[in-house]
């Protein structure tokens, strides 16, 4: 904050409103970025989200049709277990009577139990090949199932045609699932799987390279000899059927535990399990297969005579088993990246070399694990506990999503009711408020640093109807403001006006000062840069006839509408504002008399302690503190005033800024009246609900739905959240339209609803919720001035 200087070229100090208005710029940076940053986590946990469930990101398309003429031959006739160790790609056969059980697109909270459940049963292993995404959204069933003897794979993160992808992509996807396998239960694996696939000889010329690419960096890539298309749900007899191997041939054989319905799956597998054991198979996982290879080999070698081993090693270094371990490349995608080498292959967490015989059996079932340590095992929990938290987010945010829609809709639907009502009532022929109210009234107009607007604010008094004094209270201006009033009370030949000028000490200090000096029993208050019209008064005081009325709401109109940002408060003045108070008129629980027109009686001003310093919004809390009394407060829609509104977006924020969080500090200043009883317990168990409801809560959480409107839109069905987005700008539209209706305004600046709801809505969430965190942080802010231009002048130059 810049010290001011005097004419003379001394500085002097700053004034109390300059100190204060330094230190709210100070407190307001940090929490402005606050607020940013828990929308862009509202944004981060929804991507997130979105991401898991294939939404963003995601690829279903399949390569189909493609030669594979770039294959080997081998391969093509080769086994379902294929490794590119040393370079050599080798392929693995399952041997006679032995079942390879494998699950893919797992794991599944309905179902992947159940599955789990009959394995154990039946003492059977299996291989799961899981979709990352799946692990990190239910880790703890991915940890029963390593914990009970399983072996688990990749299936990638998102569950995308590999073929399709770019190297980052593939390596994204890898990395990922590794990492979600780390979080969950404390592995990593070299066996692959990629969706989509099924029998080597379906590789082609665009899947080979993925495989190739995978073995370089120690991935085994597994296939199916047997496929139960069990997806296709043809029945628990079809599936046993299909899942059977012809003869005494081993295979490697699919199933699915997600993916879709997989009753039929859960049926046909005890059968399935029950059948092949009766026919002398047995059951083990893809290490279990290499196992048996390479023993078979180990025995072949022992007995032969001759000393040639080329075979032998062949065979051994196609399994996942060895003296070897995998290794990553350079970028860390590989299997073995931040992993420790267990000896043979390594273990599940637990299972060391002298846990027994049955340790001993359950690691080479589990050979392609791999202990997940350091950044590997600690990033892997980190990916768990944030997704959990965006599992546990979605939901409360979809049900708040649900309650702020229904809030909203409501709110319409009660502002239109109740408008219209309240429009019939008071414009009846018939109706009157009492006798007419002719006796003079006192209008206070607080001033600081007004030079640019207070000649035309009092040209606008001068032509008033209703006979009236004029009580300018200069709070410590410094460009001149009681001078350029007094001059233009004398050049407009004004004898009704005083000028009082006292130490700065805020709006809610002047206003005090004036009622205080005040002739008569009825005090208008109105802003240095608002202007009436000539009958302003004269309506605005009409309501007094009726002695239960304390204080009166005049309605304030834009009167720089003609700019883009001026627009938009139009709008919003005449739709949000001035709707609203119709309803809480009729509700009898009016919660703020604007500051730019408002009319009260001075004994009642007086009678609650006057204008108090406690908060922001000195109006709302003399508007509430009235209702307590026993007071009523009305809305006069005929009581126009014009006013400048703030012609940036910092000066906007910054007016919003003090509204939002002044209108907090009064509810919380008068939160007792919940528990009051008479009229005070009324306003708190009608007025100051709604308020909550309508001004804070609602505006804090809309924001899920423009948020959630554009995660539809982008990520899951672009028509049909357009078609939803504007069917509730319809709803808005036909408001503010029925509102303009009855202000008699033009239609013309409703065009700019839709560009008001995509920017300024934006900046008014931010606004609230900065508000917010100040409210929560127990920040104090003073009451801060706002640059004026003095371009609103005399009603007839504004432009309707």
């Amino acid at each position: 904050m810049t010290t001011p200087t005097s004419a003379r070229g001394r500085r002097r100090a700053p004034t109390r409103i300059e100190r204060a208005a330094g230190r709210a710029a100070a407190l307001q940076k940090p929490r402005v970025i606050l607020a940013l940053l828990l929308l862009l986590a509202l944004t981060c946990v929804m991507l997130l989200d979105g991401y898991l469930r294939a939404e963003v990101g995601g690829d279903q398309r399949v390569r189909t049709g493609a030669s594979s003429g770039k294959v080997p031959d081998r391969i093509l006739d080769g086994g379902p277990i294929l490794t590119f160790r040393g370079g050599q790609a080798t392929t693995v056969s399952v041997p006679a009577k032995t079942i390879a059980l494998t699950f893919d697109d797992g794991p599944n909270p309905t179902y992947t139990p159940q599955v789990l459940k009959i394995l154990q049963q039946y003492d059977v292993p299996a291989t799961f090949f899981l979709v990352g995404s799946m692990v990190s959204r239910y880790p703890g069933i991915v940890k029963t199932m390593v914990q009970q003897g399983n072996e688990v794979g990749i299936h990638t993160f998102t569950h995308v045609d590999l073929s399709y992808q770019s190297d980052a992509r593939i390596n994204r996807e890898m990395q990922q699932t590794q990492l979600a396998l780390a979080g969950a239960a404390g592995i990593t694996t070299t066996l692959f799987r990629a969706p989509y696939s099924s029998e080597t000889d379906a590789i082609d010329n665009y899947s080979w390279p993925v495989y190739k690419k995978l073995g370089d960096e120690g991935y085994t890539s597994v296939f199916v000899d047997t496929d139960s298309d069990d997806w296709k749900r043809p029945g628990v007899s079809k599936i046993v059927k299909w899942a059977t191997p012809s003869g005494t041939r081993g295979a490697a054989v699919l199933f699915h535990d997600a993916g879709g319905e997989r009753s039929q799956t859960i049926k046909a597998l005890p059968a399935y399990i029950k059948k092949m054991k009766a026919k002398g198979y047995t059951f083990t996982t893809v290490s279990g297969v290499v196992e048996k290879r390479n023993a078979a080999s180990r025995q072949t070698a022992a007995a032969s005579t001759t000393t040639d081993g080329g075979a032998t090693t062949g065979l051994t270094e196609a399994g996942v088993t060895g003296t070897g371990t995998a290794s990553g490349t350079g970028n860390g995608s590989g299997p073995g990246a931040g992993t420790a080498p267990n000896g043979e292959g390594g273990t599940a967490p637990g299972g060391g070399a002298g846990a027994g015989t049955r340790a001993t059996a359950v690691s080479r079932l589990q050979a392609a694990h791999r202990t997940a340590t350091g950044m590997t095992l600690y990033e892997g929990k980190a990916l768990i506990v944030a997704v959990a938290i965006a599992e546990w987010a979605l939901p409360v945010l979809s049900g708040l999503l649900f309650v702020v829609g229904v809030a909203v809709m409501g709110r319409f639907g009660m502002m239109l009711l109740i408008a219209r009502r309240h429009y019939r009532q008071r414009n009846k022929r018939r109706f009157s408020w009492g006798p007419t109210v002719t006796r003079p009234v006192s209008v206070i107009v607080p001033a600081y640093n007004e030079k640019e607007c207070i000649a035309n604010t009092l040209e606008s008094l001068a032509r008033s109807t209703h006979p009236i004094e004029v009580i300018v209270v200069d709070d410590g201006s410094t460009d001149g403001t009681s001078e350029i009033a007094r001059a233009a009370a004398d050049q407009l030949g004004m004898h009704n006006v005083r000028v009082i000028r006292q130490e700065n000490a805020g709006k809610p200090a002047a206003l005090n000062n004036g009622v205080r000096n005040a002739s008569y029993d009825i005090v208008v208050m109105m802003d240095g840069d608002t202007v009436f019209e000539p009958e302003t008064v004269r309506h605005l005081v009409q309501p007094f006839a009726d002695p239960g009325v304390g204080a009166v709401a005049g309605n304030a109109k834009v009167g720089n509408r003609n700019t883009l940002i001026g627009a938009w408060q139009h709008i919003e003045y005449v739709m949000g504002f001035n709707l609203d108070r119709r309803m809480y008129d009729l509700l009898r629980c009016m919660p703020t008399i604007p500051g730019a027109i408002g009319a009260f009686r001075r004994e009642a001003v007086l009678g609650v302690g006057g204008m108090s310093e406690d908060t922001l919004a000195e109006d709302t809390d003399i508007t509430i503190a009235m209702h307590r009394a026993g007071w009523r407060v009305v809305y006069q829609e005929h009581a126009k005033a014009w006013t400048e509104a703030p012609g940036s977006l910092k000066q906007l924020w910054s007016q919003r800024y003090r509204w939002s969080y002044g209108t907090m500090q009064a509810l919380w200043k008068h939160r007792k009246s919940l528990t009051d009883r008479g009229p005070s317990g009324r306003f708190g168990r009608v007025g100051m609900p709604l308020v909550v409801l309508f001004q804070i809560v609602t505006p804090v959480f809309a924001p899920l739905i423009d948020v959630f409107t554009v995660y539809s839109m982008i990520f899951v069905d672009f028509e049909a959240a357009l078609l939803a987005w504007l069917a509730v700008l319809g709803v808005q539209l036909a408001c503010a339209a029925y509102a303009f209706r009855l202000d008699g305004e033009k239609y013309r600046y409703l065009a700019m609803m839709p560009l008001q709801q995509l920017a300024y809505r934006q900046m008014m969430y931010l606004v609230l919720i900065h508000s917010c965190i100040t409210a929560l942080t127990g920040g104090r802010l003073r009451w801060q001035k706002l640059k004026r231009t003095g371009e609103v002048g005399t009603p007839a130059g504004v432009s309707g």
